[in-house]
């Protein structure tokens, strides 16, 4: 079963569209210095945008064998929404913002743990969301084209095959890691999720488009 991109999935908290959320961050903030600034900054935007969501971040979830950390929990009048968030960088560097800011961004390089780590919160995701009445938000932001292209046609398979997250991809089932060679990196989902990518800001020269991917899970992490 396929799980479409509805726009109450995309809801946080039940009170605030993503959408808005995204569009006035990306005009106060059109870059970030890190994943934490990120973070940080998209909870600001949510409280103004409204006030009686609560915004949690790093909230322990134990578990028997460990303990995990939600990234975000937005806790609204009557439902929840967990976030996870990634910012996969290339080298970048120049101003802008409200007020304008100097940013250094490095390059991260290695996109295959991008991927591996993306998906790896769309499990957890669905771990979390255990209850009817919270949904949950997967979200990269990058300026890496690598993570929303597509490869050619003829390119040689890569150990992270199974887990690309290109422009118009489905995620689901049971993944691989180089073709089960590396059991700890398998990773399976329960539902399965169709990949869109949206602009988030263009800030020009080279590595300065940036777009962002949200995958939505359902409340009680349903398929």
């Amino acid at each position: 079963m396929t799980t479409a991109a509805r726009d109450s999935d995309r809801m946080i908290a039940g009170q605030v569209p993503l959408g808005d959320i995204l569009t006035r961050l990306s005009e106060q903030r059109p870059v970030f210095h890190s994943e934490a600034d990120l973070q940080h900054s998209f909870a600001r935007v949510l409280w103004e945008l409204s006030p009686d969501v609560h915004s949690r971040l790093e909230v322990p979830r134990r578990g028997e064998e460990r303990t995990e950390y939600l990234d975000l929990l937005c806790i609204g009048p009557s439902a929840r929404t967990a976030i996870e968030f990634k910012y996969f960088t290339r080298r970048w560097s120049g101003t802008a913002g409200t007020p304008a800011e100097d940013y250094e961004l490095r390059a991260h390089a290695a996109t295959d743990l991008a991927r591996l780590h993306f998906v790896r919160d769309m499990a957890r995701l669905e771990r979390f969301c255990d209850r009817s009445d919270q949904n949950g938000l997967a979200i990269m932001l990058t300026n890496d084209p690598a993570l929303w292209t597509e490869p050619g046609a003829g390119r040689a398979r890569t150990r992270d095959q199974a887990f690309r997250i290109h422009q118009g991809r489905e995620l689901g089932g049971t993944l691989l890691w180089a073709e089960g060679a590396y059991e700890p990196n398998t990773c399976t989902l329960r539902g399965a999720y169709p990949l869109g990518w949206q602009p988030y800001s263009e800030l020009g020269g080279a590595g300065g488009e940036f777009r962002c991917l949200v995958v939505a899970v359902q409340p009680g992490g349903r398929p």
